[in-house]
């Protein structure tokens, strides 16, 4: 099956699907050491990861140049939006902040094996200076109310945030509309029914 047929029509480059190709078998090689995805995800992985994360990319700005991804983990969905990026978008940097050791190695490993030319930091969120993002990810890192901790500390003042969310979301915006205050669209998740991708701007405390 072709990569247009595993993102769910979705089309990319020759070049992208071998590099996503690429990053499938150093995932599934590397994930039984340090469970860098949900073993019971393996099977769906280009659906449940990797069309996944190239929704995120698409709901992202044509003019961001700075992209940062929080908690990147087995690399979603930063990873694979610099895959994705590094044939569409070339003008976009990556940084991918990951603060396990090991991770971090996989994820410098998969981008040195593909060619990608992506930043990453083995830091904690908090301890990384700010990286004035015109885009900030992370997927299933924290709550929101605590991501727009984080989107305070690394979001450039006209920035976008693009957080997805499970089904669950709803109640996560009004937790966090007590503390923040923030403009938002949520956009129907193209691989789970119920959840969202958030795209998040105007963030300031209340």
């Amino acid at each position: 099956m072709d990569a247009m047929s595993l993102l769910g029509g979705r089309s990319v480059s020759r070049e992208t699907s071998e590099r996503l190709a690429l990053y499938e078998g150093l995932l599934r090689k590397w994930n039984p050491a340090i469970n860098l995805v949900a073993r019971s995800t393996l099977d769906s992985l280009w659906d449940r990861h990797f069309r996944d994360s190239v929704q995120v990319f698409d709901l992202a700005p044509d003019t961001a140049r700075i992209w940062a991804d929080l908690g990147s983990g087995g690399g979603f969905p930063g990873l694979v939006v610099a895959i994705v990026g590094a044939d569409e978008r070339p003008a976009t940097k990556v940084t991918l902040v990951e603060s396990d050791q090991r991770k971090a190695t996989f994820l410098s490993t998969v981008a040195r094996e593909t060619g990608i030319d992506v930043t990453v930091l083995s830091e904690r969120i908090e301890a990384v200076a700010p990286l004035h993002a015109d885009v900030l990810t992370a997927r299933a890192l924290a709550p929101l109310d605590r991501l727009l901790g984080f989107a305070e500390r690394h979001l450039a003042p006209e920035g976008m945030a693009i957080f997805p969310k499970g089904t669950a979301w709803r109640e996560e915006v009004s937790q966090a509309l007590e503390s923040w205050r923030f403009s938002y669209q949520n956009n129907d998740s193209v691989t789970e029914p119920g959840a969202t991708v958030l795209t998040i701007g105007g963030i300031s405390r209340v």
